[in-house]
């Protein structure tokens, strides 16, 4: 069998030289069988192991014996032991969950304190092979896509590994009872209450007896096979991701071309947007990554609020996606009287904006920066304003003669509506000179008789 965890570890890449790694260990075969193979593989990769315990305070006292035995079996082979006592009946009501979800969330929060505190590499988990096909039947039943059937995967994010992954539970029984390691025996595992302990203990054993006795292995190749189609699937996905979405700080916006990819791709585009703004997919079923497929379909404007507070809408054809926030909306509502060489703070919009006279034109540099423009001095005339649009405002952009209105612009601009009144226009007289963000004006460009250089700057925040 250690030869069998050594080609997983070679494989899949989980161990390099030196390693510190956290062993999760509840005392029971699994975790035995994995923190006596890895205490055996220590010289071999220079390893220093940890073992972290948690004590879920659910089965009294036999709960504390397997804290007991953990602890004396890293004392005897001068193995660092942690432990932690958690009351999962009592979390499970703080956070609304599972007694199962508790119970999980506590186990990784332990491990990634200890990664952090003892400066380790990775998380060691005993999932073996017969977890893997329980967790693949399960999605099955559940209506899995092919992202489920990869089940569990023996790296995730470089830092857990499972080395038994292709280790039987047979095989894991045999070995600990070759090397008297005599694990504990969760009596609750042998309970019909939870639905993964009813096909192990029920639905597997019929599968065995009734149409193939080797499922297990079965169902790990299926597993096997589907994680090859699924990685390329992914990687064609990402460079899709890449391609057609821009993310800002909390937005992110999929291209209307991105829709014209198959299916398959732009159902995982989505997700990957979704998990880069949201940083999970906890709470999003296929169903949302479908309704935000049915809107672009839709009619500019359309939206569709998903879990997790995100707002899908239909922008033009692209969809931007953001996080909802109640009174996030931005209306600029005041005019601001603009002096030069002075700087003014705009509470409503959060900025500052800076008027600066430049009497060198080599200080100019055009191109570089999207809020720092710069205008004709000598033509300007009457007021310098800061102010939102009104009814009747016409531009001329940089580059035409003649003008159009605003409100034609912001629509070839395509700017949601309600968008509209939160830009600040720069004005002089009634001329608007910039559409802060968007579009300078013909009108007050520089050219080579200019003299005198207005530097005109805005920046988040109060100077």
């Amino acid at each position: 069998m250690k030869d069998k965890v050594l080609k997983a570890i070679k494989q899949y890449s989980m161990l390099k030289n030196g390693d510190k790694i956290i062993v999760a260990v509840s005392g029971g075969p699994d975790s035995i069988c994995l923190l006596h193979i890895l205490h055996t593989l220590k010289d071999e990769f220079n390893l220093e192991l940890i073992a972290a315990h948690v004590n879920h305070c659910l089965r009294g006292k036999e709960a504390d014996e397997d804290e007991k035995y953990v602890e004396e079996y890293c004392k005897k082979n001068d193995i660092k032991f942690f432990s932690k006592r958690v009351d999962i009946n009592r979390l499970a009501m703080e956070r609304n969950l599972s007694s199962e979800s508790a119970g999980r969330e506590a186990r990784y929060e332990f491990f990634h304190k200890l990664m952090k505190e003892h400066n380790a590499d990775k998380i060691a988990l005993a999932h073996n092979a017969n977890d893997q096909a329980e967790t693949v039947l399960m999605r099955i039943m559940r209506g899995t896509g092919i992202e489920g059937l990869v089940g569990i995967k023996p790296v995730r994010g470089n830092i857990f590994i499972r080395p038994l992954i292709n280790i039987t539970r047979d095989e894991i029984e045999n070995y600990c009872m070759e090397n008297n390691l005599k694990p504990r025996i969760d009596k609750t595992n042998l309970e019909n209450i939870y639905a993964r302990n009813k096909v192990r203990l029920e639905l597997i054993p019929y599968i065995k007896e009734n149409f193939n006795e080797d499922i297990v292995n079965t169902l790990n190749r299926l597993s096997q096979t589907v994680s090859t189609d699924n990685d390329y699937l992914e990687y064609i996905s990402i460079q899709s991701f890449k391609k057609y979405c821009d993310k800002n700080c909390d937005k992110v916006i999929i291209n209307k071309d991105a829709f014209k990819e198959h299916e398959a791709v732009i159902t995982r585009v989505i997700r990957h947007a979704l998990l880069s703004l949201k940083g999970s997919l906890n709470n999003f079923e296929k169903v949302h990554i479908y309704d935000i497929i049915h809107i672009q379909n839709n009619s500019t404007g359309k939206k569709v609020v998903l879990p997790e507070n995100i707002i899908a809408q239909n922008n033009y054809g692209n969809i931007e996606l953001y996080i909802r926030e109640e009174n996030k909306k931005v209306t600029l509502n005041n005019e601001y009287v603009l002096e030069v060489n002075c700087s003014k703070f705009i509470e409503e919009l959060n900025i500052t904006v800076t008027l600066q006279l430049l009497l060198d034109k080599r200080k100019i540099n055009v191109k570089e920066q999207n809020y720092i423009k710069y205008f004709d001095f000598d033509k300007i005339k009457g007021e310098m304003l800061l102010r939102k649009r009104k009814d009747g405002d016409r531009f001329t952009p940089l580059g035409m003669r003649g003008s159009k209105k605003l409100k034609d612009l912001f629509i070839d601009l395509k700017i949601p509506q309600p968008e509209r009144d939160s830009i600040p226009l720069i004005c002089f007289g009634e001329d608007i000179a910039w559409i802060v963000g968007y579009r300078l004006s013909d009108k007050f460009k520089i050219t080579k008789d200019t003299k005198n250089v207005l530097e005109i700057k805005i920046e988040r925040g109060a100077f």
